[in-house]
């Protein structure tokens, strides 16, 4: 049967390469034609003739996947096993009971469940261990396994025991439903009259969400200028990113265009709507990671002079991708355009162009042109997003992150809410005594954490090049170095220490007051957000900038 199959398969792809090389060779593409015919004498002799049986389908899916592999990274061809995850990071929405959940030992444990989800009504609480679902002991499955059974239909129900940190058990019947993930996380006020939004990705239905958080802030009080946060949002659709702008600039405003090879993907995007905010003052905060969708509103904002960009210059990604079906549920998603943003530049960083000749490389300053934003102010193409006023990036520890991706932050987060039950904290100054750092110190020590210093990876280097150079002389001072150089855990404990308290206060004020409760407790020392604070009370140089001041070429 498996036979069978296989030549029933080769069969249907030999039709359709038939049909592809009628169609082509009226094209006089001979070489097209060709390179179909081996692909499907290629397929008949794998699955006719390999020393194992193999699987058609998957011979197929990895053709389909190796036909665009040397294009851009963004061109992808989606399998049916893999729509859910694709509509999942479209849309942010799923069915389930909405928590995160991590490994631990022969367990899966809840990392962290969103805030108003049928998880948080049910009482699931970070560091709670997954014993059942539906009857069945789940005692060493994976993440992948549980969260298969966790996710479901909304409406459907499912049953799950867990074990509470105190050590108590408790079943609960949940309803699962279409989980949202916020694309606006928080909203909040950072001073008097200054509001702030973190905007963390474009999935759909962001617009209604930032107009929601911008109508409760006008709600709340007398809004003289915001904030917007789009460090490290990765873009999304392009669509939303259009509705957005119309908040701010006045409506039939040109946002963005696109060009490609098509006529369809030439398109001009205006404003739809009356702005709500037309000339409230707004500082943008962008980082290297800002990107796509991300990149238009504040490249938009900043060609139209309506904002001042504070941060570094932003990953520079100025292509458009679509959506093509191709059939038995299955997707591909291509790149068929670059778009341009009002002055009439492409931030695009990476030219692709020649990639199918390995020739991949970033756009080279000679070919960097001058643009004009609406003010006249100089910005320029090719490189990203620079900012107005440029920041150093944030500095995060290695160790301490090595820390929190072994679980050992989160591990003690649990060891710190057994010892204090029913603790209550102020989201914003929350913080760790130097008593409650001696216990993770004390903790940490039975640990082994596989870190090695850029020092010490740098001296390893220096030290192998020198036994190949036949440097002997230098051993005995290596030696000395690496007896001097301390990285051993418990020194790095001390030397990071402001980072690891800063990885502990996240976890615990996550589960008090979930992932907006983060960002809240960390704009108090962001230095990006005082930065702005700065820029939006101080209305003369807020005006100089956007009227006057030009960004740097790179």
């Amino acid at each position: 049967m498996k036979k069978n199959r296989s030549f029933r398969l080769v069969t249907a792809a030999a039709v359709v390469a038939a049909a592809a090389v009628t169609i082509f060779a009226a094209r006089n593409d001979f070489g097209l034609g060709r390179n179909m015919e081996i692909t499907v004498n290629m397929m008949r002799e794998l699955s006719l003739n390999y020393v194992d049986p193999v699987d058609p389908d998957r011979l197929m899916e990895g053709a389909a996947a190796g036909m665009v592999s040397d294009l851009d990274p963004y061109t992808e061809f989606i399998p049916e096993k893999n729509m859910k995850d694709f509509e999942l990071l479209t849309t942010g929405k799923y069915g389930g009971i909405g928590a995160l959940i991590r490994q631990k030992e022969d367990y899966v444990r809840i990392a962290q469940p969103y805030e108003g989800s049928p998880a948080d009504r049910a009482g699931l609480r970070i560091g709670d261990k997954i014993l059942a679902i539906d009857g069945k002991e789940v005692r060493g499955f994976t993440t992948e396994q549980v969260s298969n059974r966790l996710k479901g239909e909304p409406g459907s129900k499912v049953r799950v025991t867990v074990e509470h940190l105190d050590g108590s058990q408790a079943t609960s019947t949940i309803r699962r439903e279409r989980i949202a993930i916020p694309g606006v996380p928080y909203a909040g006020w950072i001073a008097d009259g200054i509001g702030y939004i973190r905007h963390s990705d474009f999935t759909e239905g962001c617009y209604e969400e930032m107009r929601a958080a911008i109508e409760r802030l006008r709600a709340e009080g007398d809004l003289k200028g915001l904030v917007l946060d789009y460090r490290s949002n990765g873009g999304g659709i392009m669509q939303e990113a259009v509705k957005i702008l119309g908040m701010f600039v006045p409506k039939g405003t040109e946002v963005v265009s696109t060009k490609g090879r098509s006529e369809d993907s030439k398109q001009v995007f205006r404003t739809e709507t009356e702005p709500i905010l037309p000339d409230l003052p707004l500082a943008v905060l962008i980082n290297a990671n800002t990107a796509s969708a991300a990149e238009i509103v504040s490249g938009s904002l900043q060609d139209l002079d309506r904002a001042v960009l504070i941060g570094q210059r932003s990953f520079g990604k100025g292509l458009v991708q679509s959506t093509r079906p191709l059939g038995y549920n299955t997707m591909l998603k291509l790149t068929t355009a670059k778009y341009y943003i009002p002055s009439g530049r492409c931030i695009q960083a990476i030219d692709y162009s020649h990639s199918q000749e390995g020739d991949v490389r970033t756009v080279p300053d000679s070919l960097i042109s001058e643009f004009s934003t609406r003010a006249g102010r100089k910005v320029y193409d090719g490189g990203g997003i620079m900012p107005d006023i440029r920041t150093e990036p944030e500095y995060i520890s290695r160790f301490a992150a090595t820390l929190y991706a072994m679980g050992f932050i989160e591990d003690f987060g649990d060891e710190y809410t057994r010892r204090n039950p029913g603790q209550q904290i102020a989201i914003r100054t929350f913080s760790i005594t130097d008593r409650d750092y001696a216990d993770f110190e004390a903790f940490m020590k039975d640990k082994k954490v596989p870190y090695e210093s850029d020092t010490r990876r740098a001296l390893k280097a220096l030290k192998k090049a020198a036994e190949e150079d036949r440097f002997a002389d230098l051993e005995e001072r290596f030696t000395k170095l690496e007896e001097e150089l301390k990285d051993d855990t418990q020194t790095n404990l001390e030397t990071y220490r402001q980072q690891v308290i800063q990885a502990i206060n996240n976890d615990i004020v996550l589960r008090h007051g979930y992932q907006a409760g983060v960002i809240e407790h960390a704009l108090s020392s962001d230095a990006d957000v005082k930065r702005a604070l700065e820029i939006l009370e101080t209305p003369a140089e807020y005006a100089r900038i956007t009227s006057e001041q030009d960004t740097a070429r790179k």
